[in-house]
C-alpha cells in the first residue's frame, strides 16, 4: 500500500482499507481463476492498482461522471478508480462471464455500491458513458468503433467526453490509423518505478457534433 499513498496521499481510511482488501481478494479469487499473472500478485499494487490509478493523472473525474470499462478482467482499471472515486458510476464490461462473476464479488466484498458489472461484448452495450476505459484490449483503430457510439453527447469534466487507454511502447503508428483527435500522457513522468518507462494513458476525443 506504501506505493499507492505515496502518489494519493489524501485517501480517507476507508479507501486504504478497500485497497488493502483488494489485494488480498485478488490473490483468493487469482488462485481459482487467472485475473492477473500470478507472478505479478508480488507487485500487485504497483503494477495492477497504481497503474489503474494512473488514469486519474490525466483526468480527475468529477462527481456524477459515468465510466465504462471495456475488457474489465478482474475489474482493472474499474474496480481501483471506483474506489478512488466513490461519486462516479462505474459499468465494467467482459465478454467472459466467469471473470465478471469473481468482479461482482469482489465489488460485494468492498461494498462499493457504484460498481456495476455485466457479462457482455463492448458492441452489445446500449447506454452512454461520459469516458470508456480500457487497459490494452486491441489496437486503437479496432475499438474505437466497437465503443464511439457509447460516449454521451453533454460534456461534464474539464476533458470533453471520449476514451482513456492505458497503453504501452511506441503509439505513433497505431495512433496515425484513427481519425480523431488524442493526447498521450507518459507515465514515466509521474511515477519512478522501472514499470512505469513505457507506460502511458491514451486520451481520445469524440466528436459528436
Amino acid at each position: 500500500m506504501k506505493i499507492i499513498q505515496k502518489y494519493f496521499p489524501d485517501l480517507s481510511d476507508r479507501q486504504c482499507n478497500q485497497f488493502i482488501q483488494l489485494k488480498t481478494l485478488f490473490e483468493e479469487w487469482n488462485a481459482q481463476i487467472n485475473l492477473v499473472s500470478r507472478k505479478d500478485m508480488e507487485n500487485f499494487y504497483e503494477r495492477h492498482v497504481l497503474h489503474s490509478l494512473s488514469i486519474s493523472k490525466m483526468l480527475e473525474f468529477k462527481t456524477g461522471t459515468s465510466i465504462l470499462d471495456v475488457g474489465t478482467g478482474g475489474g482493472l482499471p474499474g474496480i481501483p478508480l471506483a474506489i478512488l472515486f466513490p461519486e462516479c458510476q462505474f459499468h465494467l464490461v467482459d465478454s467472459i462471464g466467469k471473470k465478471i462473476k469473481v468482479v461482482n464479488e469482489i465489488t460485494t466484498s468492498l461494498e462499493l455500491t457504484n460498481v456495476v458489472a455485466t457479462h457482455c461484448r463492448a458492441e452489445q452495450v446500449k447506454d452512454k458513458y461520459d469516458f470508456v476505459l480500457s487497459r490494452a484490449v486491441t489496437r486503437m483503430s479496432k475499438f474505437l468503433p466497437l465503443v464511439q457510439n457509447s460516449i454521451k453527447q453533454d460534456n461534464l469534466n474539464v476533458l470533453p467526453n471520449g476514451i482513456l487507454y492505458l497503453k504501452g511502447g511506441d503509439l505513433r503508428q497505431e495512433m496515425q490509423e484513427i481519425d480523431a483527435d488524442y493526447d498521450v500522457l507518459e507515465l514515466n513522468g509521474i511515477f519512478d518505478e522501472e514499470f512505469f518507462e513505457t507506460k502511458k494513458v491514451v486520451y481520445v476525443r469524440i466528436n459528436l457534433r
